[in-house]
């Protein structure tokens, strides 16, 4: 027999065989294609199983403008992948603050359906339940590490949950900063004493303490602080770091860039979804968004991480003057923000039962960050200029 004849005959064959084992498994009781209405799809129906997979479209508000590619970018993300895993049949458009609702009544729009999904930070309203607060981060708190490891693995999310069922929410993280800058000054700070009577944008359980070391305070959403720090209404502000800062332009308004944001060192931001739009979702769709909302955290987070550097360099060569804040700063915000933890744990049982577990893997995380990534990073880093 000539070569090419038997390799001819070989593939028709092999061909055979592949249909033959097809059609076996297609008539098989325990592997079948099944449309919608259970009905077993034959293998023409087969070819219609995607189009008759239930298709989803929701809305998601986020509280960041889209010019933060960072914070509001995390939230493409999550679209991107969503779709790109259900081969489309599951869409998510994101909304920027403002265009469907303002930037802080995210919680809100989820709660009441007006949209299915929110990307937002969960400090945003400690007014409706102080415990909101652990699920993004409270002052001289957790790190992004810290942070992730007990929500995903220390039980914090198990913990926090109860509380965001009371707005018709779950929660799901959505990516971290990393430790914040401590903001833009339009003055020096030279001790605990030049905070009296201070106006600055700080939201928060940080924004209580700076209330407790005489500041005061205001909450604005991000596309309205610039305006705010520009026409005197606020002497200063927080927001993120380097990059999302130098976006904003705050440093052709307040030149004194302070550091660490001792109330933000990790804070974690969210998705909230609406407990019965999250029911309705099919079983593979509910696991397509959780993988989808991990591979968006991942990326917020490694972005900072790769554009802070070089966008504190460009600062720093604007002119910024960058300063620690003074050991009386620190020390006395450190003792008012654990006073008010403590308060807040004394008169709630519903906050303590979140508290307590959270204060233990704290003194545990501390201890052994304090050894090995202590000693390390205090002999390796050093700030501009030391």
């Amino acid at each position: 027999m000539k070569r090419r004849d038997f390799l001819k005959k070989a593939v028709v064959g092999a061909a055979a065989a592949a249909g033959a084992g097809v059609a076996g498994c297609a008539s098989s009781s325990d592997v079948q294609f099944v449309a919608k209405g259970d009905e077993p799809a034959s293998a023409a129906g087969n070819a219609r199983v995607a189009s008759a997979r239930k298709k989803v479209q929701w809305r998601l508000t986020s509280s960041f403008p889209r010019s933060l590619d960072t914070i509001f970018g995390g939230a493409e993300v999550l679209a991107e992948r969503v779709a790109a895993m259900s081969g489309g049949d599951f869409q998510i458009q994101v909304f920027p603050a403002g265009e469907i609702v303002p930037g802080l009544q995210v919680l809100d729009a989820v709660q009441q359906r007006t949209v299915e999904v929110g990307h937002t930070a969960s400090y945003y309203y400690v007014g409706k339940n102080p415990v909101l607060a652990y699920d993004c981060c409270v002052p001289f708190g957790l790190t992004a590490r810290q942070q992730t490891a007990w929500l995903l693995e220390g039980g914090g999310l198990e913990l926090l949950r109860p509380a965001f069922a009371d707005f018709n929410v779950i929660n799901f993280p959505a990516g971290n900063t990393g430790v914040q800058m401590g903001g833009w000054f339009k003055k020096e700070l030279n001790s605990a004493g030049d905070l009296k009577g201070l106006k600055m944008r700080i939201p928060g359980l940080g924004g209580s303490v700076m209330s407790r070391l005489g500041v005061t305070v205001q909450v604005l959403a991000g596309g309205d602080i610039f305006p705010a720090l520009e026409r005197g209404a606020i002497d200063a502000t927080e927001w993120v770091g380097p990059y999302d800062d130098e976006k904003f332009g705050f440093y052709k308004v307040a030149r004194y860039y302070y550091y660490p944001g001792w109330w933000e060192p990790g804070p974690n931001l969210s998705y909230y979804v609406n407990t019965e739009a999250w029911a309705s979702l099919p079983v593979e769709f509910q696991e397509i968004f959780k993988a989808a909302a991990s591979q968006s955290a991942v990326a917020m987070q490694v972005r900072y991480d790769a554009r802070n550097p070089s966008a504190l360099t460009r600062l720093l060569e604007a002119g910024v003057q960058m300063r620690p804040f003074s050991d009386d700063i620190m020390q006395l915000a450190e003792q008012e923000s654990l006073a008010l933890l403590e308060e807040q744990a004394a008169d709630d049982p519903a906050y303590r039962a979140v508290y307590e577990p959270w204060k233990k893997a704290r003194g545990e995380a501390f201890a052994w960050w304090g050894a090995a990534e202590r000693a390390y990073s205090s002999f390796a880093f050093k700030p501009p200029g030391a």
